[in-house]
């Protein structure tokens, strides 16, 4: 494994007042908003979120995999160094090297023009010394770790012979080719059906158990984050609004919004239930409300919640978790 240097509960990532903004002529997109949290080695965070809360774009920006119109600022360190500084070859030999990333949709994240193997070996003997044969020996090697079937003959496939399921484990084998201390994923079993996505995610659980990666792991589904995730943090108009230990948010959430998708998921004791779905529609992200984003389809707004944004609050008695609302471990009760 690559060896970041972090020191004895450090965090090998470390993301403060991250901000990222997508200008064009006729309008800014304020994508991810002050956004600040830490990952300990081997540890496995899951961003949560309905479509366009900016969980993608902040998974994208931790690696600088933007567009030329997205301007980021703020502070993001892996393993120590200060990515939004790094040069574009110090870049470079960080991707892939000690920070990976699964893509949403593999069949777009492979070339069409070359094999699977070729472009996994590529990836090793980029950021490696090894002699062709030995990437080949690691590509197969790879390969039959993720459990793909016949791994010598898929090597030599291209990414459009390969079944959806396939090509995520191959897309899984090329993130882990330089085996990086920090692996991104990006709503790696959306395209998938039922079955595919649970043994996807079991894989993937196995290999960071295995390998001692740590992970950050962004989905819109709740059961998906309560299968993987050691801390889940909420997201909402591009802030966190919640973050802390998987099994006290599951458990006791604190913000209005957390409460609106837990209660707006079928689980086992849903049965015979009428789900409650969160009222309106997420705010338009180039022009967001003066106070809480979340105001205007709460059921707990009060004045003061639109005069401001709420500020990250470290509940009284609870190590590790957020929250930030107005109510939150104040004399006014969530319920």
């Amino acid at each position: 494994m690559s060896e970041l240097r972090t020191s004895a509960n450090q965090p090998i990532v470390d993301v403060r007042n991250l901000e990222v903004t997508f200008v064009s002529r006729d309008s800014t997109v304020n994508a991810v908003n002050g956004v600040n949290f830490t990952l300990q080695p081997g540890e496995v965070l899951c961003i949560l979120g309905e479509s366009g809360s900016g969980k993608s774009v902040t998974l994208r920006a931790l690696m600088r995999l933007l567009p030329r119109q997205a301007q980021i600022s703020g502070c993001v360190t892996v393993g120590g160094k200060d990515v939004l500084s790094l040069t574009e070859r110090k870049l470079a030999d960080l991707r892939g090297s000690e920070i990976a990333m699964i893509f949403q949709e593999p069949a777009v994240s492979f070339d069409p023009i070359y094999t699977v193997g070729r472009q996994i070996t590529e990836s090793i003997r980029r950021h490696e010394n090894v002699s062709g044969a030995e990437a080949q020996q690691r590509a197969l090697d790879l390969f039959e770790r993720v459990q793909i079937p016949s791994p010598e003959r898929r090597l030599r496939a291209f990414s459009h012979e390969l079944s959806g399921g396939m090509r995520q484990r191959a897309m899984i084998a090329l993130a882990l080719a330089c085996q990086p201390s920090v692996l991104l994923a990006d709503e790696p079993t959306t395209a998938l059906d039922a079955t595919v996505q649970i043994q996807i995610l079991l894989l993937l659980r196995e290999l960071q158990r295995e390998l001692g990666m740590a992970v950050i792991f962004v989905t819109h589904d709740v059961g998906v984050a309560v299968e993987i995730a050691d801390r889940i943090a909420v997201m909402y108009a591009g802030r966190f609004v919640e973050i802390g230990p998987t099994k006290k948010i599951i458990n006791s959430p604190q913000h209005p919004y957390t409460k609106g998708l837990l209660s707006s998921t079928v689980n086992s004791s849903s049965r015979g239930k009428r789900l409650k779905a969160i009222p309106g529609s997420p705010p338009d992200m180039t022009q967001l409300p003066i106070g809480c984003a979340f105001g205007p389809r709460c059921d707990h707004v009060h004045p003061a919640c639109r005069a401001q944004v709420p500020a990250e609050t470290q509940l009284a008695g609870v190590d590790d978790y957020m929250v930030r609302c107005l109510l939150a471990d104040g004399p006014l009760e969530l319920t």
